[in-house]
């Protein structure tokens, strides 16, 4: 893989990371400013209510070369004068509402953003490489879902590169509109565009509104565990440094125009997943308010639409450019715990009068 030869001989890249100040998104800047610090970075980022300032504390001023940007990607002419100031000649594309529940309460946004966005980075990226002779190193590397693919039966194979799309959310919609637009752009112009597709992420820096957050500081104040449905649902999680490092290998190593499908080979029932924190929890958090945190799980009524399986195949990946995850469930999990029980600091902010109104709307049964 690339980033474990010699960076002597790399040309220094220019990056604009969108999204940059995120979960995933800043997990990756931390990576690439600690693997590349040669290298220019330009973070921009709406500072939505998942994006976080605080997510890249450090960074901006012990790593002179990365200038963080509050705006929209919606906004043309921003996208445009970062381009030219920033010489970039690398966009790697975070940004995105990327919630379900609240795709199915506010639509809307999930459009702008994903569709509408996306659209924009390419028009801008678009116009702007051609005006620089079409270089051909230049790279736009949009990271999307497996969501996109649908859902699958217990026996089914999982998802490659080539499953048809069958989003059955409005954020998985979106996600598969961009994803198109994308692929559009390379196959109608030429730009050299990647497309990723992860499954479930987790690790530092996740927005408490997700399972793995939730679970934990929910374990830490007492308070219920909501499960969905009967908890069988199953999903493949992907620990986000092992995504940082696939990423990574797709910029420097992918084919032009080509999807990649990155998964954390951990298929697991979303019940079987709360067990494993409960019990982390237990032994790594010894004054807990509640013990067994298991007499807090409460199944509250399933999500509208609710995918029961995702998987992916991870073949093409880890054939092609020698990727493979490091961690496992176990690993991951128990790193993902004591980071949370370490920084309670980043998260206890989030939990905002804002944040409480819409856990009420999604767990009314709570």
């Amino acid at each position: 893989m690339h980033n474990n030869l010699d960076n002597t001989a790399r040309t220094p890249r220019k990056v604009l990371i969108t999204g940059g100040a995120g979960f995933i998104g800043s997990n990756f800047v931390h990576h690439w400013c600690a693997a590349y610090p040669q290298d220019r970075v330009v973070v921009l980022d709406a500072l939505t209510y998942a994006g976080n300032r605080r997510n890249l504390a450090g960074l901006e001023t012990s790593v002179n070369k990365l200038r963080f940007v509050q705006g929209d990607i919606c906004d043309r002419l921003l996208v445009d004068a970062l381009l030219q100031a920033g010489a970039i000649d690398t966009i790697v594309h975070f940004a995105a509402e990327s919630h379900v529940d609240r795709s199915i309460l506010e639509p809307d946004a999930f459009i702008r953003t994903n569709i509408v966005g996306t659209f924009t980075l390419l028009e801008a990226f678009h116009q702007y490489w051609k005006a620089n002779q079409k270089p051909i190193d230049y790279r736009f590397l949009h990271i999307s879902t497996d969501e996109v693919y649908g859902s699958l039966e217990p026996n089914d194979p999982a998802f490659t590169e080539t499953t048809p799309f069958a989003p059955n959310s409005p954020y998985s919609a979106s996600k598969a509109g961009s994803d198109h637009l994308v692929r559009a752009y390379y196959h109608t112009y030429g730009l050299p565009t990647l497309i990723t597709n992860c499954s479930n992420n987790y690790g530092p820096y996740h927005f408490p509104e997700k399972l793995i957050p939730l679970i934990c500081i929910n374990i830490l104040m007492g308070k219920p565990l909501p499960v969905y449905g009967d908890g069988q649902n199953i999903r493949d999680w992907l620990f986000v440094a092992d995504h940082c490092r696939a990423l990574d290998a797709v910029i420097h190593q992918g084919k032009l125009g080509e999807t990649y499908n990155i998964g954390g080979n951990n298929e697991v029932k979303n019940i079987d997943l709360v067990h494993m924190l409960c019990d982390l929890m237990e032994e790594l958090a010894p004054e807990l308010p509640v013990r067994p945190c298991r007499r807090l799980i409460t199944f509250v009524k399933d999500r509208p639409g609710h995918d029961r399986r995702y998987a992916i195949d991870a073949t093409k990946i880890t054939t092609e450019l020698g990727w493979t995850p490091r961690e496992t469930i176990a690993s991951g999990l128990r790193q993902t715990v004591q980071w949370y029980l370490a920084h309670p600091d980043w998260w206890q902010p989030l939990l905002s009068s804002q944040y409480q109104t819409y856990y009420q709307r999604v767990y009314t049964s709570v």
